[in-house]
């Protein structure tokens, strides 16, 4: 059977969808801590690790005033800021990682597939699509925050791009019982394979 070139993307953990933060999502930092401890259990799992970040310059009507949790949110992931580095107990995973893509410049951005890998000098790359083809990426495991919306959307495009795509549920957290249950149907109606429980808030 030939090899499977798999490439564990990771999605938006950071400070501000983590306890504490201003968007926080329960199990947040519980689950930044279990990818860590997933990464070091399988060292040869994958060809690559990746990961994805929220990076809001003025994006618009994405923060709301109030915002209305559907398509408006509160302030989150400003770009240089605290909320928007990666939470404490992901850093060994990102310091390791092959690419860093941040998305939502200058408005809404679920998918990491809106992402662009940040060069060494910090400058932008190419976008995640062409990075995987780039490297001869076969297959996804998808992980982080949060499974009901940028865990959703990523898997999503990671499908329409033509990619096998695993979502490991224990290495996600929900923001609700009722959209998590909604995203976890869709992502199984349109092709993912979808193991594991996720925490929910």
């Amino acid at each position: 059977m030939p090899f499977t070139r798999r490439a564990l993307v990771v999605v938006d953990v950071q400070n501000d969808f983590c306890e504490g933060g201003s968007l926080a999502v329960a199990g947040g930092a519980a689950v930044a801590e279990a990818i860590t401890a997933w990464v070091v259990a399988h060292p040869d799992r994958y060809a690559a690790i990746l990961a994805t970040a929220d990076w809001h310059e003025d994006p618009g009507p994405h923060f709301g005033d109030p915002p209305d949790f559907r398509d408006s949110w509160p302030v989150h992931c400003r770009a240089h800021s605290p909320g928007a580095e990666f939470h404490p107990a992901i850093e060994p995973v990102i310091a390791d990682a092959d690419a860093v893509f941040r998305k939502g410049r200058d408005r809404a951005a679920y998918s990491g597939f809106e992402g662009y890998a940040v060069t060494p000098d910090g400058a932008t790359g190419v976008d995640l699509a062409h990075w995987l083809r780039e490297q001869h990426i076969e297959a996804v495991d998808i992980v982080g925050i949060a499974t009901d919306h940028c865990v959703r959307a990523t898997a999503i495009d990671a499908i329409a791009e033509g990619l096998r795509t695993r979502v490991l549920l224990d290495l996600t957290a929900g923001v609700a019982p009722d959209t998590t249950e909604a995203a976890i149907r869709q992502l199984r109606e349109v092709g993912a394979d979808v193991v594991g429980s996720p925490r929910l808030g």
